[in-house]
């Protein structure tokens, strides 16, 4: 049972790499970067299982599987900021380097004669490039851990790649840890994420899934003029009762509150004012933060932003400076002068 249930991840991660190696020729180049680091994690994992169960498998077959460890990081930072940024991506320098150099230091330090030496410092170093890479695609995610922060809606592409990279760590952490584990453990954790993810997109796509926020799906196609003169009408009490202090606001009570569906306020939003729901608000949070960083010289800066809406120092600073330009700071001297 253990061995089915570590070896079918492993299976299932080789088909979906030849899926999206197929599916690269017909749709996107990036493709090939997902395919790779999901064909790296099966060589690593089936290295894992096999050699759990058969301990005295093939030392060739274990050098294979540690080398393959050092193109998985690699793999999922060029897919990570390939997703995410559209300039083009010098991948050579990337996996070319790590590809010869494992493959001289294979032939110099062959796992067979070298057990110790791999054991001590080849594998210890492997981890550490895995995890320097693990790091650097932080830059990338973090935008959509922001988007979770803010509570802005998820996309699909944005789901998709958060999966990715935790599920990656996950499995980093598992083998990293094995010492004081199980050495099947890292295995298990591939099978466990890889199914996970699966399961994430199934409750998101289906209706009754709040585990996300789901796809607004417009009823109307299109606001009529009378539709769109009451929504404007109801917006100007959003102002007038600063609902939007509530630093907790979210669509549903907004709507709520204006008696209009949620549906159709995001649509108004998105369609006429051409901004979402939390950049809207945060339009009003702004506004109130910089009237009161004129007239309210003798509060601090932390305590306007709490009295503007903002939940947290850092947010008021970046959604200020998101829309104005300068920190809040700034602008308090600026009107000061």
């Amino acid at each position: 049972m253990l061995f089915f249930f570590s070896a079918l991840g492993a299976f299932n991660g080789l088909v979906l790499s030849a899926y999206f190696a197929f599916n690269a020729r017909k749709k996107k180049f990036t493709n090939y970067f997902l395919a790779f680091l999901l064909l790296t994690l099966s060589i690593r994992i089936i290295k894992s299982v096999f050699f759990y169960f058969n301990p005295q498998l093939s030392n060739i077959f274990i050098q294979i599987g540690l080398s393959a460890c050092l193109l998985i990081g690699p793999f999922l930072y060029l897919y990570i900021k390939s997703q995410t940024h559209q300039e083009k991506i010098n991948w050579v320098i990337h996996i070319l380097p790590y590809l010869l150099g494992i493959t001289l230091l294979g032939l110099m330090y062959p796992y067979v004669e070298h057990k110790e030496t791999w054991s001590r410092w080849i594998v210890k170093g492997i981890y550490l490039q895995w995890l320097i890479y693990i790091v650097l695609s932080i830059k990338y995610i973090f935008p959509i851990f922001k988007k979770i922060k803010e509570k802005e809606k998820l996309k699909n592409a944005h789901v998709w790649l958060l999966s990715i990279y935790v599920g990656v760590a996950i499995i980093w952490l598992a083998y990293s840890t094995v010492a004081y584990t199980s050495y099947i453990l890292g295995a298990l954790s591939f099978t466990f994420v890889l199914y996970l993810i699966i399961l994430l997109f199934v409750f998101k796509n289906r209706q009754s899934s709040t585990f996300f926020e789901e796809k607004e799906k417009y009823k109307n196609k299109e606001i009529d003029e009378q539709t769109h003169e009451e929504i404007k009408h109801k917006i100007t009490l959003l102002k007038e009762k600063e609902l939007y202090l509530n630093p907790n606001l979210t669509l549903d009570d907004t709507a709520k509150e204006l008696k209009i569906s949620k549906h159709l306020l995001s649509q108004y939003l998105n369609e006429k004012l051409g901004l979402s729901f939390t950049n809207f608000i945060n339009e009003y949070r702004v506004e109130k933060a910089k009237e009161l960083l004129k007239n309210q010289t003798n509060h601090t800066i932390e305590s306007i932003g709490y009295d503007s809406g903002f939940n947290s120092k850092s947010t008021f600073f970046a959604t200020f400076k998101k829309f104005t330009g300068i920190t809040p700071s700034e602008y308090q001297k600026m009107e000061s002068n």
